[in-house]
């Protein structure tokens, strides 16, 4: 079957969000100044402290936006602003107190993304009293950001899929039977950590625009609104692959997908 012209670009559109994230140099243009000066003064140890920090970010995630998401399904426009601005107050404090404050305010701002990627997914007519679905929120942090075991040959958005999809599978037929518990079970640890690995990229690219001199509190806000737009853009482009998929099925959409031409 052949998309129709306005699935076809939607399906364009989606690709053009998902293949050009381009987080860095966005954060780059904002402040003036190549972002790899940000990367020069960061401590050392700092893929370490990162890493920590992710992964606290995604478990708070999975604990408390996905334990909130409600459950009804009536498509409805997202609300992309009022989230921007809840990430925008908690970028101004992280950026008043600097790197420091990045693993008090790095959870904080996560779930608020989180919130804002559900918002998102029910436009787009998922069903979010889904397990999958709930997980499927939770990839799209991994979404833009290669983990540095990725093969160069097998990098974009539904290589990212594929590299998740047994570590989304088993962490979604554990919800199934028992729940999300205090403890995290072996299938969680496991898609926390591969998200995390993707993550930490983007988040890395966001530290050291905040690590740039003089960024300060208005300077960490505007960073942060960066942060959570590169989120509800690989948002809208997953789930609008998702709704195609629905309607054509995956080889076929992956096929279109494969074959169109973008320009930013």
């Amino acid at each position: 079957m052949t998309l129709a012209a306005p699935d076809l670009q939607a399906l364009r559109q989606a690709k053009i969000l998902l293949e050009h994230p381009g987080l860095a140099a966005k954060a780059s243009n904002l402040l003036g100044s190549p972002i790899e000066k940000g990367l020069a003064l960061l401590p050392g140890q700092w893929a370490e402290k990162v890493g920590d920090a992710t992964r606290k970010a995604i478990e708070v995630a999975l604990s408390t936006a996905l334990k909130t998401m409600g459950s009804d399904t009536a498509t409805k426009t997202s609300s992309n602003w009022w989230h921007k601005s809840a990430v925008f107050a908690s970028g101004a404090v992280g950026g008043a107190f600097g790197l420091p404050a990045l693993a008090v305010e790095l959870p904080v701002s996560t779930t608020i993304i989180m919130r804002s990627i559900a918002d998102i997914a029910r436009s787009e007519g998922e069903d979010l009293s889904s397990h999958d679905v709930r997980l499927q929120c939770v990839q799209v942090l991994a979404l833009g950001g290669a983990a540095k075991n990725d093969d160069a040959a097998e990098t974009g958005y539904f290589a990212a899929r594929a590299a998740l999809s047994e570590a989304i599978t088993a962490a979604a037929k554990h919800l199934a039977a028992g729940g999300l518990n205090s403890k995290m079970a072996p299938p969680l640890i496991r898609l926390i950590t591969d998200i995390a690995a993707r993550f930490s990229i983007v988040v890395t690219e966001k530290a050291a625009a905040q690590a740039i001199p003089l960024v300060g509190a208005a300077g960490g806000a505007l960073i942060n609104t960066l942060f959570i737009s590169h989120f509800q853009d690989m948002a809208r482009g997953h789930f609008t692959v998702r709704r195609l998929e629905r309607l054509y099925g995956p080889e076929r959409v992956k096929e279109a997908y494969a074959a169109l031409e973008t320009r930013k």
